[in-house]
């Protein structure tokens, strides 16, 4: 069973905050000197770049997950992964509809700029992309997994757009397989500070707005770099796994 080395949640110059050097092509570039071999591409609350970065990586090693940061009512960030880009657009369509019908502020946000398929210029995005939709965290949970999608809930030790810092724990029912740390934290550190996290496995994303923050933390040991397979492996179904800087990151048992 192969090991693929990922960096799940990754910014374009769609994402107002991102810089404009993360462009696919250069991504791409700097995902092979890290030795990835998957990536996804989550921008704020769409997936209008999905395809670019998808283009970007064709005739490379790179798989390229798209997906999305989605921004819940209760500001919690969850990433959202899709094997398709039809499944990530029909995702889109719902999250389009469930934002607030305000536009971009460009000179207090960035601008959000949109990619045609050869990766040029395309347009801006004047949708207003950095702010909440109206969906719950269980709404959007059930809403990703409707579509086979998989919901992660993003960097979980961070104060601000945390489900643990927003909602002051992980709701059980969710049914979750994983959650993400960032790069503020090591996996026994995050153990330790958020107990709650011993019941999922774990994985470490860059969250990268620019190409310097990109990260070689997290490899996943599954048959194919699938959405199925990355639940399966979080889960460590038939000996699939996850670890984080080498360390094993899977659901701590009591028998562990």
């Amino acid at each position: 069973m192969p090991f693929f080395t990922a960096d799940l949640h990754l910014h374009t110059v769609l994402s107002a905050c991102a810089e404009l050097e993360m462009l696919p092509e250069f991504i791409v570039e700097r995902a092979e000197e890290l030795g990835l071999s998957l990536i996804a591409v989550t921008d704020h609350n769409s997936s209008e770049n999905a395809a670019a970065m998808m283009a970007a990586a064709e005739g490379t090693e790179i798989t390229v997950l798209p997906g999305m940061e989605v921004q819940t009512r209760e500001e919690v960030h969850m990433v959202c992964l899709f094997d398709s880009l039809e499944q990530a657009l029909t995702w889109q369509g719902d999250v389009y509809g469930h934002l607030p019908r305000l536009k971009n502020k460009e000179e207090t946000f960035g601008t959000q700029i949109v990619l045609a398929p050869d990766g040029s210029p395309l347009r801006k995005n004047d949708r207003l992309l950095l702010t909440s939709t109206d969906f719950t965290v269980e709404e959007v949970v059930q809403r990703v997994r409707r579509l086979e999608g998989l919901c992660i809930p993003a960097h979980v030790d961070r104060p601000a757009y945390s489900i643990i810092a927003n909602l002051g724990f992980i709701p059980p029912d969710l049914g979750l397989v994983g959650a993400e740390i960032s790069q503020l934290v090591g996996l026994e550190e995050a153990r330790q500070r958020f107990p709650q996290l011993m019941d999922l496995a774990l994985v470490a994303n860059s969250d990268a707005h620019r190409l310097k923050d990109m990260v070689r933390r997290t490899t996943l040991k599954m048959e194919r770099a699938t959405v199925a397979e990355i639940a399966a492996a979080l889960a460590g179904e038939g000996g699939r796994g996850v670890w984080i800087d080498g360390v094993n990151s899977g659901k701590v048992t009591s028998s562990a």
